[in-house]
Protein backbone atom coordinates (compact mmCIF):
# COMPACT_ATOMS: atom_id res chain seq x y z
CA UNK A 1 0.00 0.00 0.00
CA UNK A 2 1.35 3.48 -1.21
CA UNK A 3 0.95 7.10 -0.05
CA UNK A 4 -1.23 7.11 -3.13
CA UNK A 5 -3.54 4.50 -1.65
CA UNK A 6 -4.31 6.19 1.08
CA UNK A 7 -8.27 7.65 1.36
CA UNK A 8 -7.57 11.33 2.84
CA UNK A 9 -11.26 12.44 1.50
CA UNK A 10 -12.70 12.89 4.85
CA UNK A 11 -9.79 15.08 6.04
CA UNK A 12 -10.52 18.64 6.18
CA UNK A 13 -8.38 21.39 4.01
CA UNK A 14 -6.01 23.61 6.23
CA UNK A 15 -6.27 27.02 5.37
CA UNK A 16 -2.77 29.02 5.36
CA UNK A 17 -3.75 31.23 8.54
CA UNK A 18 -4.65 27.33 9.92
CA UNK A 19 -1.24 26.21 9.26
CA UNK A 20 0.70 29.84 10.98
CA UNK A 21 -1.61 29.19 14.07
CA UNK A 22 -0.71 25.86 14.58
CA UNK A 23 1.48 25.08 17.62
CA UNK A 24 5.03 24.38 16.90
CA UNK A 25 7.43 23.18 19.03
CA UNK A 26 9.94 26.25 20.71
CA UNK A 27 13.83 25.82 21.19
CA UNK A 28 14.94 23.48 24.11
CA UNK A 29 15.14 25.10 27.34
CA UNK A 30 17.75 22.79 27.85
CA UNK A 31 21.08 21.08 26.24
CA UNK A 32 20.10 18.55 24.09
CA UNK A 33 20.10 14.55 24.77
CA UNK A 34 22.59 12.48 22.78
CA UNK A 35 20.44 9.34 21.45
CA UNK A 36 22.16 6.42 21.76
CA UNK A 37 21.62 2.54 22.07
CA UNK A 38 22.47 0.44 25.19
CA UNK A 39 21.67 -2.61 26.25
CA UNK A 40 19.81 -3.12 29.40
CA UNK A 41 18.79 -6.53 31.95
CA UNK A 42 15.53 -6.90 31.67
CA UNK A 43 15.00 -6.63 35.01
CA UNK A 44 16.20 -2.66 35.30
CA UNK A 45 14.01 -1.84 32.32
CA UNK A 46 10.92 -3.46 33.87
CA UNK A 47 11.84 -1.73 36.75
CA UNK A 48 11.73 1.87 35.07
CA UNK A 49 8.83 1.02 32.49
CA UNK A 50 6.47 0.06 35.64
CA UNK A 51 6.68 3.84 36.81
CA UNK A 52 5.26 4.72 33.45
CA UNK A 53 6.22 7.58 30.93
CA UNK A 54 9.43 9.04 31.47
CA UNK A 55 11.24 5.98 32.42
CA UNK A 56 14.23 7.16 29.87
CA UNK A 57 14.23 10.02 32.04
CA UNK A 58 14.49 8.22 35.20
CA UNK A 59 17.04 6.30 33.92
CA UNK A 60 18.99 9.35 33.36
CA UNK A 61 18.93 11.01 36.53
CA UNK A 62 19.83 7.67 38.43
CA UNK A 63 22.78 7.93 36.36
CA UNK A 64 23.84 11.52 37.12
CA UNK A 65 22.68 11.37 40.79
CA UNK A 66 25.75 8.00 40.75
CA UNK A 67 28.08 10.61 38.84
CA UNK A 68 27.68 13.44 41.25
CA UNK A 69 28.60 10.70 43.95
CA UNK A 70 31.91 10.31 42.55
Amino acid sequence: MGDDDIDLSDNPEWTEEQFAKARHRGPQKAPLKQPISIRLSPEVIEHFKAGGPGWQTRIDAVLREYLASR
